[in-house]
């Protein structure tokens, strides 16, 4: 066995003298700025303790052709793929001795496009703009955007964290690793891909923690007691770990009655662990002992087959997908858990990488381990009851995908049915419309989302919960206020504030999300350092303020009332930096004004970086806007140095509107502290 398992560096890796086949029944490469943007990260994090760092497998098949090794990727493209994009980063942009690094080991079978943009970026023989090179038919989008979202996210994180491209470099290449497994010859690749596909990597880690857990309350004494206890904890911990299913559905029809009341399973009924583990003694069909008993012939099958012991037939299992996994989700209620206690203390981590570490010195190692266990338990479930009502997911129905912000309740038509099946109504009322608040909030919310899409910085998130879990009465108005002010608090307390600006815990839990900035403290010149190219920290700010023109010109223009956030990552110059033959340059000062940027997909960047306005102004008459801001810059009849200056300082009223109570701004009012406190 030890022979068909290899730890590799990364520089053996990508220098192996083998070729690493993607084949066809293998996905496109669709790792996005966050996948790329948490590797990154996750080097950084882990270089300046200079030991190994493992990144995981890379598991193949190997065959010869022409007397060639070659290993067939079965799992792991996505990792593989993103390093030598990065390695031919660091090739051609820094002064890093690369010079081991001459053949490109990665091969695309009968993926044409794919290998002829995988070599001209590994050739490094263009310039500014590698589409330029490439004409459209040839390349493959995907991985192009994943190379220019190393070229700019690589560049920004080293910067933010003080670390050198050659440290960097020599870290990733020597220090970080990655297990090679082969599987055996008579392996049956369907099947076993298969099984990789449906089981991912979700087996891991929080699997590990949920024996933990158990154990700490193996130690309760009384026979019944324990039992009862770690019953619940498995009941609980099943029904919440599929984040894409609202968790009514991971219990029976009478566990729903109980927990989430008979009437319409639209309330939390309990109030703690007790009561919790009162309400599912006895219920459902076994014990979680007979549940937990199943050979591994039996999870393979399950696995394979794509369905899981809780599935139920309630609803599709795709229709929902979740803004954060399992993992993670777990950090945020640990933390909302114990900041409610000691919210001065250590600050509880977001990063899943140190989810074991992060519950054993918080929960599992301390003294009143099992009241923690106990504890958490119950807030677990509370959090996800509270989550999947009042945090938005991305809804896939009738062919479409939209941001949904619902609540999962009995659909009752008319006499009530056996069946126990559910539907699903706007958490704020059942309004369809634009005007309601649900609306305002689904819009808010997916504008945190949109722009942190890293899991470990989903600060937004943990805010909610933080006021959710605390409050006693959750109402549409109070909800959407605090959530503003958490927004206006990011906004000017951090990414526009002088100097380094609040820490995100400090703004959540000290200040409880009231905006401690003034109006009086953001000068134009202050203004115009934060907002110019290349000096905006957090593209929060664009879709904050996209959030604010969206509230004033919804009721006068279609095509904003219409508009949804989407992951956009790449700051545009409206009038080019690099214009066609012409047509002359503008001054820097206009050009990386905040009043001629907007926020557009990288794709689209790509494509239109160098057209001229009204070039972009055609293209954008039969698509989709990208932002409410680019819309209106759309709308000027010349895009010129005078529209410039004249777009810029209407756009930073706007911002500075909900600093002084302006009307142009949004809903925040001078009363927003005392409801919040209220």
């Amino acid at each position: 066995m030890s022979e068909e398992i290899t730890q590799l560096s990364i520089k053996e890796l990508l220098n192996g003298g083998v070729d690493y086949l993607i084949p066809m029944y293998q996905r496109n490469y669709a790792w996005d700025e966050g996948e790329i943007t948490q590797l990154i990260q996750d080097v950084i994090d882990y270089q300046p303790k200079g030991h190994d760092y493992y990144i995981g497998t890379l598991v193949v098949f190997e065959r010869k052709s022409d007397g060639r090794t070659v290993y067939e990727t079965i799992d792991g493209q996505q990792r593989i793929t993103t390093l030598s994009l990065l390695a031919s980063y660091l090739k051609h942009d820094t002064d890093f001795d690369m010079s081991w690094y001459q053949r490109l080991e990665i091969r695309f079978e009968s993926r044409e496009h794919s290998r002829r943009t995988f070599d001209a970026i590994f050739e490094g023989d263009f310039k500014d703009d590698l589409s330029q090179r490439l004409h459209g038919k040839e390349i493959n989008a995907a991985i192009l955007n994943g190379y220019q979202l190393i070229r700019k996210l690589l560049p920004q994180k080293l910067k933010e964290h003080d670390v050198s491209p050659y440290d960097f470099s020599k870290y990733l290449f020597d220090k970080v690793q990655i297990m090679r497994v082969k599987v055996p010859e008579d392996t049956d690749l369907n099947h076993y891909f298969e099984i990789m596909n449906n089981r991912g990597e979700q087996l891991e880690k929080h699997e590990v923690l949920k024996s933990r857990l158990m154990e700490v309350l193996n130690d309760i004494v009384d026979d019944n007691e324990r039992e009862e206890s770690q019953s619940c904890l498995h009941k609980v911990w099943e029904a919440c770990a599929n984040m894409e299913k609202y968790v009514q559905l991971g219990f029976s029809v009478e566990q729903r009655n109980v927990l989430f009341g008979e009437k319409d399973w639209g309330q939390f009924h309990v109030g703690d662990f007790d009561e919790l583990r009162e309400a599912l003694r006895g219920s459902g069909d076994r014990s979680f002992l007979e549940e937990e008993a199943q050979s591994l012939d039996q999870i393979i099958a399950t696995v394979a087959s794509g369905k899981t012991k809780d599935d139920r037939e309630d609803e599709a299992p795709e229709r929902f997908h979740t803004v954060i996994n399992f993992p993670n989700f777990l950090l945020h209620v640990l933390r909302v858990v114990t900041a409610q206690d000691t919210p001065l203390d250590d600050i509880v981590p977001l990063d899943d990488k140190r989810l074991i570490t992060t519950f054993e010195s918080e929960l599992l190692k301390s003294e009143d381990a099992i009241a923690k266990v106990k504890r958490f338990t119950f807030s677990l479930l509370r959090c996800k009851y509270l989550f999947d009502t009042y945090v938005i997911k991305r809804e896939f129905i009738k062919g479409a995908d939209r941001w949904s912000l619902k609540r999962f309740q009995w659909n009752d038509g008319g006499a009530r049915n056996r069946s126990g099946r559910g539907g699903y109504i706007n958490t704020f009322g059942e309004e369809s419309g634009d005007d309601g608040y649900n609306r305002r909030i689904l819009m808010l919310l997916s504008a945190f989302h949109v722009s942190t899409p890293t899991l470990v910085y989903k600060h937004w998130l943990n805010a909610a919960l933080f006021w959710l879990l605390g409050t006693e009465k959750i109402e549409a108005k109070a909800y959407l206020l605090y959530l503003e002010s958490v927004a206006k608090a990011f906004v000017f307390d951090r990414f526009l504030a002088t100097g380094e600006g609040a820490e995100y815990f400090d703004m959540i839990f000290r200040n409880k999300g009231v905006c401690q900035a003034h109006f009086s403290s953001f000068s134009d010149e202050l203004l115009e350092s934060r907002l110019s190219f290349g000096q905006i920290e957090n593209n929060f700010i664009f879709n904050y303020l996209d959030y604010l023109l969206w509230l004033k010109y919804k009721d006068e223009d279609g095509v904003v009332r219409a508009y949804e956030f989407s992951f956009r990552s790449s700051v545009e110059h409206y009038y080019p930096q690099h214009p066609m033959p012409g047509h002359d340059p503008l001054p820097a000062e206009s050009l990386n004004s905040f009043g001629n940027l907007c926020l557009i997909s990288h794709s689209k960047n790509s494509r239109l970086s160098n057209f001229m306005p009204q070039a972009k102004k055609e293209y954008y008459r039969n698509n989709t806007i990208d932002s409410v801001k680019q819309h209106l810059m759309i709308k000027y009849e010349r895009w010129d140095k005078q529209s410039i200056d004249e777009h810029d300082k209407a756009m930073k009223e706007v911002l500075l509107g909900v600093l002084k109570g302006s009307p142009e701004g949004c809903l925040i009012q001078d009363t927003v502290k005392e409801i919040i406190d209220e």
